[in-house]
């Protein structure tokens, strides 16, 4: 990065008050995770990320804020709507509207990517780093410290709140599953830092918002193009790249229902691989957009084929969950088999979509 672009940098941020790092998919692309960490503790700056920046700050960490990017104002967003600085580190307005965290054109952004960022209203840059991120980062952190800049803590609410949604749903046993359950028993199934691949539909949008990650490109979501069945052949090459690692593709049933051929050449091939289908007979994520927008919807609904019988016929092993204790051991169980296909189809009840809509129209940090 040119030196008066970093002076420049760290003089805006010692302007600032309620400074928020936004970082996207650019940290993980160029391994900075770390030098993000090491600004983010120096600063006592809060951090969100975009759902492909996910695991590139540990929801470990006490200044994660989660995910930003969701179709309604969440959590997160509180968090930008008192932040006059947002320091974004590898966002790109492909990843989500800039409108969500800058509707009023009202805050200082400085833009830190490998490109210039694209026009876009919402998103004005006041300062463009076109660099490489990891260095950039570097050179800023040695800039920040050469000062007395520190912030105090905010948003302790916005953590309470994701984690309480986290494990709102632990003990339910309703059927079909509700989401929040799902995530939890997804969470506590899979260990440590093994990959897992979330389709685009209305699971993208519940992974993405409660699924915990502490590494990066450990938890793979498409938002830019948001390509629908992306997560069977991303399964697949996943698991030719990382032989023996068993690789979770989670799917709606309307994205499985597009690349369900690829179950054969991950058998072929002789990939490790677990595939959890969300299951409720319909393209959730369009239905959940027109329940939202006209309170009615139609065209969405269709039939699904006999999940076991489909998983024998190409030599993988099938699984279909029956009650809402049954999926945690059976999904533990398929990740930690050694070898093969698993296809576990899981029936998901997405009234909780609507629901959370109206709880999020609800919440005012104000009062």
């Amino acid at each position: 990065p040119a030196p008066d672009t970093i002076v420049e940098a760290a003089n805006l941020i010692g302007a600032a008050k309620h400074p928020v790092i936004l970082a996207g998919n650019g940290v993980a692309r160029s391994h900075a995770e770390q030098q993000l960490k090491e600004i983010t503790e120096l600063l006592n700056v809060p951090v969100a990320t975009t759902f492909e920046g996910k695991g590139v700050f540990s929801d470990k960490h006490p200044n994660a804020l989660g995910v930003v990017g969701f179709m309604k104002h969440d959590y997160e967003n509180f968090a930008f709507d008192t932040a006059d600085l947002i320091l974004a580190v590898g966002f790109s307005i492909q990843q989500f509207d800039p409108i969500k965290i800058n509707p009023n054109n009202d805050k200082v952004i400085i833009h830190i990517n490998t490109f210039t960022e694209d026009t876009d209203a919402h998103y004005p840059a006041s300062l463009n780093i076109r660099a490489d991120i990891k260095n950039t980062l570097v050179a800023l952190e040695a800039e920040l410290r050469k000062r007395t800049i520190s912030f105090e803590p905010s948003h302790p609410q916005i953590r309470g709140l994701l984690q309480r949604e986290y494990e709102s749903c632990k003990a339910d046993m309703s059927f079909p599953m509700k989401p929040q359950r799902v995530v939890y028993d997804t969470r506590r199934a899979v260990q440590g830092d093994w990959p897992v691949l979330v389709d685009t539909g209305a699971l993208k949008m519940w992974m993405a918002r409660l699924y915990p990650t502490y590494e990066p490109s450990t938890c793979v979501i498409d938002n830019s193009l948001s390509t629908m069945g992306w997560s069977m052949p991303g399964a697949v090459g996943a698991s030719l790249s990382a032989p023996g690692v068993p690789i979770l593709a989670v799917m709606g049933d309307g994205s499985f229902m597009m690349n369900l051929q690829e179950i054969e050449t991950a058998v072929r091939y002789g990939c490790r691989i677990v595939i959890l289908v969300w299951i409720d007979n319909a393209y959730g994520l369009i239905k959940w957009k027109m329940d939202m927008h006209t309170k009615n919807h139609e065209f969405v609904d269709f039939n699904n084929p006999d999940f076991l019988d489909l998983a024998a016929s190409f030599g993988a092993k099938g699984h279909e969950i029956t009650s809402a204790d049954e999926l945690y051991p059976v999904l533990r169980s398929a990740l930690r088999s050694g070898s093969g296909v698993d296809l576990i189809a899981c029936p998901v009840d997405y009234r909780e979509n609507m629901k959370l809509i109206s709880k999020l129209g609800d919440i005012d940090f104000a009062s």
